[in-house]
């Protein structure tokens, strides 16, 4: 399996969210997951009339830098893609690129008070998920897997930082 890459994309991500997020998909994945300190600007995909940047062109721009790996970028910035309001995260389906923000997945985003267990837990759930589509995985039908379809920070809650058994084996077939 291909070694994964954090990389942080825009706005300053803090350091000891991308190593507890490195550790968690380490051992998900059972695969090397190294934190680069190159920064990915990604000021071209800011869209001044949303105050959101456009996460499909953030990931054209990961898929320059992810020769011979997975690339996750993180950001602290707001996504959206044209169809919808917002994305928690979005990768390129069988590819080598995801990407997730941590915008809303604060719990400042909906005026509570921080929580940063809880937040890191999200993250890597996100992260799972994005990272699940460069697998080929599609959203799976059980809630409890991390590959379900989150539409909101309820649903992302609900679910668990683990693959379900059939999502987990076409996982290990795409090795």
């Amino acid at each position: 399996m291909k070694p994964i890459h954090l990389l942080p994309a825009g706005e300053a991500v803090r350091l000891a969210e991308l190593d507890g997020l490195a550790a968690g998909l380490a051992r998900v994945f059972r695969v090397s997951c190294h934190v680069r300190e190159d920064l990915l600007d990604i000021g071209f995909a800011f869209d001044a009339a949303r105050n959101q940047y456009y996460s499909t062109a953030i990931l054209e721009a990961l898929m320059a830098v992810s020769a011979g790996v997975r690339v996750l970028g993180v950001t602290a910035a707001d996504l959206y893609v044209p169809v919808l309001t917002f994305v928690f995260g979005e990768a390129q389906l069988s590819g080598d690129v995801a990407l997730v923000s941590l915008h809303r997945l604060r719990e400042r985003f909906y005026g509570l008070p921080a929580r940063a267990e809880l937040e890191q837990e999200r993250l890597l759930k996100e992260a799972l998920h994005e990272l699940g589509h460069t697998f080929g995985l599609r959203h799976c039908r059980d809630w409890r897997c991390v590959m379900s379809s989150s539409h909101d920070i309820s649903r992302i809650d609900a679910k668990g930082a683990e693959f379900c058994p059939a999502c987990r084996a076409r996982i290990q077939d795409a090795e």
